[in-house]
């Protein structure tokens, strides 16, 4: 089993920016892909960026691109989003995930943190 806990939300203003943390435990070692996914209101969870270490790969929604940058820290067993020039519309929980293969499902999941951007 994997644990997941997301750190870091909060109320920032338009233009802003958030730094989100993800702590995995457990068996951290069989983690593959770690990733960010977002929920507002009414809407579906929705993928906003993963990062995949057996194929160094790292991908983004494009809404997000160039303003949100994932990185991981495999020492930390810790994934971060950095959020910047943040918009209403990022109004979300976020969660992060993880799958024990580059294209499995995404297996675990953490209980989410809420993000609120002011206009």
């Amino acid at each position: 089993q994997v644990h997941l806990v997301e750190s870091g939300g909060g109320l920032a203003q338009a233009g802003g920016s958030l730094r989100l943390s993800c702590a995995a435990s457990g068996r951290t070692f069989s983690v593959d892909g770690m990733a960010w996914f977002r929920q507002a209101p009414g809407q579906e969870r929705a993928f906003v960026a993963q990062t995949t270490r057996s194929i160094g790969m790292t991908s983004y929604a494009d809404s997000v691109k160039g303003r949100f940058t994932i990185s991981r820290d495999n020492a930390k067993s810790t994934v971060y989003l950095q959020m910047n020039s943040l918009k209403p519309e990022d109004t979300a929980v976020y969660y992060c995930g993880a799958r024990l293969t580059a294209y499995g499902d995404w297996k675990f999941w953490g209980q989410g943190t809420q993000v609120t951007v002011s206009s």
